[in-house]
This record gives C-alpha cells, structure tokens and sequence, in this order.
C-alpha cells in the first residue's frame, strides 16, 4: 500500500494520509454500519451528544454544535471488526509501526450537516500515554472530507516536540494553537489518515449541508507498554499482525464488582 519514501514522509511529519484503502462496497457497509449503532444507542437511551467543553468557542455557539460519538465500535458490528483487520490496514500499519502490531480502542465520529461539532487542537498523548509512542490513530473516511464540512487538520513536525501542557487534559491553549494553523487533511471515502498520538490536529465546525462521519482505530506496538492504567478496555490488544511477545501482557486485568 505504501512505499518506503512514505513511511519516511510519516516519520518526520507525524501523518501520512493514504488514498483507497477501502473499497466504494466496503465504506458503504461501514456507513450502514455507523447509521445503525446510531439508531440502536437512541432505542437504549445511549444518544448522547459528544461535543467538547471549553472556552476555545464561544459558549452560545458551543450550545449549537453536535457530535455523535461511540467508543468500541467493532463489538457493535463486525464491518469494523474487517476494517479493523484489513489486509490493507495491515500493510500500512507494518511499515509505520513494525511487524506487531495491536489493536487500542476503536470509535466512531459523526458531525452532522450545518453544526457539526469543532476538535480544538490537542493531542491524544495525555488519554493514553505509553513508553515508546509507538501509538497511532488510522481515521477512517467514510465520507468526503474538506475544510468546508471539518475535516482534520494536522501541524506537520509536532510529534517531534514530545508532549505538551493540555487545558484540563483535554486540549491545547487555543490561541497559542488555533485549529486554522493546521494543515487540511482533504480525504475522499474510503482514504485513511494515520497520525501519531503526539501529533497536535484538531478540526473546525463542519458548516456545510454534508455530513462527515470517520471511524479511528488506534494501534501500537505490544511491546510500548501503558505508563498510566487508563483508557483500559475489554478486548484491547487484538493482533493485527505479527505477534505478541509477551505473554503475560497481553490484556488488561479487570474485576467484576
């Protein structure tokens, strides 16, 4: 899928976005797939809105914007359970991060049509910090995205700074960071974005009359262990390629209270 001059590309820029990594067949049924759990988390009473809090926006126009949002997105259909896998996830994923691989989490975004919910600029570092930072988030494009409807927006380089002071560990200063600095990370449907949890990206309001909805899987090597025990969940730690080498540590403990 990628060359070595790309892997290049990602490990001084910190992102590298790859075209066509899923088939027009296979976006739709993740479509399907996002349209569904969106109808099933409403019947549960589970539609909850997911936008940011913060003064990076006015708070009348935050009180506008929408986000739909689903954390572990491949236990609720198995089209992310192939995404997840995909013979063309992994030979992306081998020549960023090496031959082993594991699944972190995976969840879905969907800014809806005029008031889709702003990201301000952040990085992912501080919900699930590791020793190595090996991690990355591979977003998923399941719709055409530009400036016009939020797509993301990366500062090229960033990774290389290490991690940096968020507001309430949430996201950056916004205006030592405004999301407008970014670079538009334009994407068709079926394109996927990777970008390392080091990399500052954030995105604007999707202001236009098109939806914009991404899947993200985040993925690491098993050997760059967690420095923190958060953001730990069930089925964590599936391999995508390669092996594990550790055999005690291959998921999270947890208790039923």
């Amino acid at each position: 899928m990628i060359t070595q001059k790309d892997a290049d590309f990602y490990k001084e820029n910190g992102y590298l976005l790859v075209k066509g990594v899923f088939n027009q067949q296979e976006v739709e049924e993740m479509r399907q797939a996002v349209e569904e759990i969106i109808q099933r988390a409403a019947e549960a009473k589970s539609d909850h809105n997911h936008q940011w809090k913060g003064d990076f926006l006015p708070a009348e126009e935050l009180k506008k914007l929408v986000l739909k949002g689903f954390h572990d997105v491949h236990y609720h259909d198995a089209a992310f359970m192939r995404a997840v896998i995909h013979p063309n996830m992994a030979a992306v994923l081998k020549r960023l991060i090496g031959p082993n691989v594991l699944l972190h989490h995976s969840k879905m975004l969907v800014k809806p049509p005029e008031n889709g919910a702003a990201f301000p600029m952040h990085q992912d570092h501080p919900y699930f910090p590791h020793e190595k930072h090996t991690m990355l988030a591979a977003s998923v494009h399941l719709d055409h995205a530009d400036e016009e409807n939020g797509c993301l927006r990366v500062i090229p380089g960033s990774h290389r700074s290490g991690t940096l002071k968020h507001v309430g560990q949430h996201y950056l200063n916004h205006k030592e960071y405004p999301v407008k600095d970014g670079t538009p990370c334009v994407a068709e449907a079926g394109d996927v974005l990777f970008f390392n949890y080091l990399t500052i990206h954030g995105s604007e309001a999707n202001r236009s009359s098109r939806t914009r909805r991404n899947v993200l899987f985040q993925y690491r090597d098993p050997s760059d262990f967690p420095t923190e025990k958060t953001h730990f969940d069930w089925g964590m730690g599936l391999m995508v390629t390669g092996k594990n080498p550790h055999f005690k540590q291959v998921k999270p403990e947890f208790k039923i209270l």
